[in-house]
């Protein structure tokens, strides 16, 4: 058991490798959103021809503008999706990752009867433990992905100021992710601290 032990924690150490991506992926993608939520802050400010002050006298001007912040849009916009496409990866790697861990309790041991599957090993967690929390870190992935794909689709040029606000420290906070929960099972499995 403890040779399945160490090769559930190497599936440990290559989540929290996706993970580290997700973090590194998570700021080019508030980025983009704020890009894109700032260019659809300004097309009403745009649409007002009060807004040109001597400029009003040119009536291409305004067509100008429009044309050219609806063509950042859509530029940003389309870079959003393939930053979606990432997180999409990231979480079928962690799946694999979560599915593999299965499969290797099948390949190591032919039978493994319940009270060995909630044994722990030294001080160590139980295989359950490391099943469940690979598991739980993909669905937490996952259900963020969903998220993160409602709000994208749910971004238009008709988004409301208050939505855009709304839509941004929702996608900063990253509800279904908490940072705490990830750590208590990287804990259980890295009982001694190291190679977290």
């Amino acid at each position: 058991m403890e040779r399945l032990m160490k090769k559930y924690q190497s599936k440990y150490k290559r989540a929290r490798e996706e993970m580290d991506r997700w973090e590194q992926l998570q700021s080019l993608f508030l980025t983009q959103f704020g890009n894109a939520s700032a260019i659809i802050g300004r097309l009403p400010v745009l649409q007002d021809p009060n807004n040109f002050g001597t400029l009003s006298g040119n009536p291409d001007i305004k067509k100008e503008l429009l044309a050219k912040q609806l063509e950042s849009f859509e530029m940003n916009y389309s870079a959003l999706l393939g930053t979606m496409k990432e997180f999409l990866l990231i979480v079928k790697a962690l799946e694999k990752i979560s599915q593999d861990a299965y499969f290797l309790l099948k390949e190591e041991c032919k039978k493994v009867s319940s009270e060995q599957m909630e044994a722990r090993v030294e001080a160590g967690p139980s295989i359950m433990h490391c099943l469940e929390g690979l598991k739980t870190i993909h669905e937490m992935h996952l259900f963020e992905y969903n998220l993160k794909s409602s709000v994208v689709l749910a971004l238009n040029w008709n988004s409301s100021p208050g939505d855009l606000t709304a839509f941004s420290h929702l996608l900063a906070d990253q509800p279904n992710i908490p940072g705490v929960q990830v750590q208590l099972i990287y804990n259980k499995i890295f009982m001694d601290g190291v190679d977290q």
